[in-house]
């Protein structure tokens, strides 16, 4: 592992609160991802189920994990051929996955089905994140192919997905994760000053993504937490803009929101660049309009506030400065604000970018979002979203990427 692991005590921490929240006697199933195939005899990049991995640890494809209350923990991992070791390398042993996992019987993948034949009871917590086959119905998931296999196998047992139970353990997150996410956020950091001392006037999109994917990779970030946008001028009112094949212009601005991984924990970060060091003074004055809203919404991000009710403040805020950038008149209509702010301002962050979670789900301690309010104005060619990482206290919030700079002063002067 290029990133260094937690210590075993963590997962079995996590398994003891998530059990203690199902019913006595209850039996969990909890499957891992497989590679998924490109083409040829190529696969995609492995990323794991983190649900999987968070009551585990383990970052290995092809895993289950059974749970039962009052009784076993039970892992199972594939395992090394000699096929395998010459094409890939060693998988985990046993011990290994004991090591890391805390999990004391650990079996071979093949015994799966027969272990669950002696273990099977009439209702059954299997974990899966139906969503996820319905966003994309062409791919089938290791959950989903499991399931059809338990309903087809056991058509009298009740099947239950514990997915709201466990995804508001996910939503608090411990020291250590914390920890985990200030360390992608830091990897973040750095990747944005390289940058901005690389970018001006003709360069590529995806050239100063190539500079970010170079720091990324030298401080253990194993990829991008997600596609990155690296868009300049007009690209930046697409909202999910990721072919970054643009040359950067002289007076255009560079919007970039990306973030690194580490330990499988996610950052997330917005900024925007003036692509030859200097904002003019028509993007000056939306872009301090955005970091007004952005200010005023990161003081209400505190217990009991929750994502919904951000997002019907930051259109509020945003009727007002819309109103002195002369975009709209005073007593428009309220829909009128709709384009020019049409994405979220906050989200759940964690092992996913868009982490577990309920939007209605008052703030609490321990939870971590992202704050990201915006203003695009496709017809100037200006769109500008600034995106920092908070952290819920009980004393109110910790902006996590307080050190970065945000201030118009403070990114021009980044950028020399």
């Amino acid at each position: 592992m290029r990133y260094e692991r937690l210590d075993a005590a963590h997962y079995v921490l996590r398994r003891k609160k998530f059990l203690e929240q199902l019913a006595d006697g209850a039996l969990v199933i909890v499957t891992g991802n497989d590679l998924l195939p490109s083409n040829a005899d190529g696969t995609y990049g492995f990323i794991q189920n983190n649900a999987f991995f968070y009551l585990t640890g383990i970052d290995q494809e092809e895993g289950y994990l059974i749970l039962e209350k009052g009784g076993e923990e039970i892992l199972f991992l594939t395992e090394t051929s000699e096929q395998i070791k010459i094409w890939e390398g060693e998988k985990l042993s046993r011990t290994e996955g004991t090591q890391v996992s805390g999990i004391r019987r650990v079996e071979w993948l093949e015994a799966f089905w027969e272990v669950l034949d002696q273990k099977i009871k009439s209702e059954v917590y299997f974990y899966t994140d139906l969503t996820q086959e319905d966003r994309f119905p062409s791919f089938r998931s290791r959950a989903a192919w499991t399931r059809e296999l338990l309903l087809e196998k056991y058509p009298n047992v009740i099947l239950q997905n514990p997915s709201k139970i466990l995804d508001a353990q996910r939503m608090i997150k411990s020291a250590t994760e914390i920890e985990y996410i200030q360390k992608a956020i830091d990897t973040t950091y750095a990747g944005l000053k390289r940058a901005a001392k690389f970018l001006k006037p003709g360069r590529y999109e995806f050239e100063v993504e190539a500079e970010i994917s170079h720091e990324f990779l030298t401080r253990r970030s194993r990829h991008h937490a997600f596609l990155p946008i690296v868009a300049t001028g007009a690209n930046a009112c697409v909202l999910h803009y990721v072919d970054n094949n643009a040359q950067c212009k002289d007076g255009d601005l560079l919007l970039i929101d990306f973030g690194a991984e580490y330990g499988n924990y996610k950052a997330d970060m917005t900024r925007v660049l003036p692509v030859n060091g200097n904002f003019t003074e028509r993007q000056a004055e939306v872009y301090s309009s955005v970091l007004r809203i952005f200010k005023a919404l990161r003081e209400q991000m505190v217990i009991g506030n929750t994502v919904v009710q951000m997002k019907a403040e930051a259109m509020r805020l945003l009727r007002e400065e819309l109103v002195h950038l002369g975009l709209i008149k005073p007593g428009a209509n309220p829909n009128a604000a709709q384009k020019y702010l049409p994405h979220g301002v906050s989200h759940s962050l964690g092992l996913d970018v868009h982490d577990v979670g309920e939007k209605k789900t008052p703030f609490a301690p321990g939870m971590v979002l992202t704050l990201e309010p915006g203003i695009y104005i496709q017809e100037e060619g200006i769109g500008i979203r600034l995106e920092n990482d908070i952290l819920i206290t009980e004393s109110g919030n910790v902006d996590l990427m307080a050190h970065v700079p945000i201030e118009i002063e403070d990114i021009e002067n980044l950028m020399i």
